[in-house]
């Protein structure tokens, strides 16, 4: 298994990851945190290590700088720069297309809480370098008229006690031209803390990004 610190350029960026890839990877999957977090979650590293047992390659990087973390701690103005999110989620896609351990691999983003919005956003813009997408207590309203632009299947999950994060993901999977798929996640509220949620994130994840590869629908990255 390679597991290495990296850094992403994006846009005058450099963009701080963590990549662990098993031995003969099939997928990688890039992951794109919510606001006030970082490539250090602890769930997102949870289900990240779970997707690995399955042979599944993956990207946990900060979505910003130390001086705009340091910033939007103060002013809370980048957090919700969904478009500034999704570019530079585009780039680490573009990264990972150059690199010679994933170059040859389809990639698939993960997205949490907002996210979510920025994962939409990068697969509308690279439909031939996402083959799935993963929203995890997601907010994929604010990727606006990207909904319709997806062309990856996409897999909601939402826990059963986020009543408003649930109707604004019912609301965007009937925009979605795409397959998707809602799935609810029972007794788990926005975080998914309670027992055995995360657990069942992970194994909705990896069932999905599974049957997409079936599906043989996993172009390799293009430029």
């Amino acid at each position: 298994m390679i597991s290495e610190t990296v850094l992403v350029p994006a846009q005058g960026a450099m963009l701080a990851g963590d990549l662990v890839m098993p031995d003969q990877a099939r997928a990688v999957v890039l992951f794109a945190h919510g606001s006030g977090s970082s490539r250090h979650s602890p769930r997102n590293r949870m289900v990240a290590g779970e997707l690995r047992t399955a042979g599944l390659g993956t990207l946990l990087m900060d979505l910003l700088t130390e001086d705009e973390e340091r910033q939007d701690m103060i002013t809370a103005e980048h957090r919700f720069d969904i478009p500034l999110l999704g570019r530079r989620l585009v780039a680490a896609i573009v990264w990972l297309g150059e690199q010679a351990e994933t170059k040859h691999l389809p990639v698939a983003v993960f997205g949490a809480s907002t996210g979510a919005a920025a994962a939409l956003m990068a697969a509308a813009q690279r439909p031939r370098g996402v083959f799935a997408v993963i929203s995890r207590g997601g907010r994929p309203d604010l990727a606006d008229d990207a909904l319709e632009q997806v062309c990856a299947p996409v897999l909601l999950l939402v826990g059963g006690r986020d009543p408003e994060v649930l109707r604004l993901n019912e609301e965007a999977a009937r925009r979605l031209r795409t397959p998707n798929k809602l799935q609810v996640v029972p007794g788990a509220t926005h975080l998914f803390e309670e027992p055995g949620a995360l657990e069942e994130v992970a194994r909705q994840a990896r069932e999905w990004c599974e049957e997409q590869l079936r599906a043989g629908q996993t172009t390799p990255m293009r430029r």
